[in-house]
């Protein structure tokens, strides 16, 4: 397995599908990630609202240059540290 399942308590079925979805194209990965996550997504329409709020300043934020983005592989070092334990790099 990869990354945070290690660390993360998943039942038997749970590792067995996690196993199962990486064999598929990363077209059908990213469709079912997306599924997965609108499933978790919270009935509370204020916390909704916020969300959007802050999703249109990030964007507004890019778009005038003020951040920059910075590609995924960097992002998770940053987040999750390499593979020899550094936390930045």
């Amino acid at each position: 397995m990869i990354g945070l399942v290690d660390s993360i308590t998943m039942s038997d079925k749970g590792k067995k599908l996690l196993k199962e979805a990486l064999r598929l194209s990363a077209s059908e990965r990213e469709a079912l990630a997306g599924e997965l996550f609108e499933s978790l997504e919270s009935a509370d329409p204020e916390a909704e609202r916020a969300w959007q709020k802050e999703v249109a300043r990030r964007i507004a934020e890019l778009d005038s240059g003020k951040v920059k983005a910075i590609p995924w592989d960097r992002a998770r070092r940053m987040i999750f540290g390499d593979r020899d334990g550094s936390a930045h790099s």
